[in-house]
């Protein structure tokens, strides 16, 4: 199960994320998420919480900042841990979301 809450710092929404993240949390990624971000020109999404991430998953964090980005939103995916990064660094997620997004 996934939590989330939306932080206000100086210029940016900090979204802190808790918990797995899986086919299971796709509604709350593609509609709580975007709704909550919606104010916030920046989003720093902060990964330290978050255990693991299937390809589903995956999948969903891609489309979320896609859309952010769409909306002229600067993103930033941070405080990765270390078997997290690992699944990013097989699926070349850098490559994908681009180098400024995750840092």
């Amino acid at each position: 199960m996934l939590t989330f809450r939306v932080d206000a710092a100086e210029d940016r929404g900090v979204l802190l994320l808790i918990g797995d993240i899986d086919i299971d949390v796709s509604d709350l990624m593609e509609e709580a998420i975007p709704s909550a971000l919606a104010s916030y020109p920046r989003v720093e999404i902060d990964f330290g919480g978050v255990p693991f991430v299937d390809s589903s998953g995956i999948g969903l964090l891609i489309a979320l900042v896609r859309a952010l980005q769409q909306e002229g939103k600067q993103v930033e995916i941070v405080r990765v841990r270390e078997e997290v990064m690992e699944v990013f660094d097989l699926l070349q997620l850098q490559e994908i979301l681009g180098e400024e997004v995750l840092v």
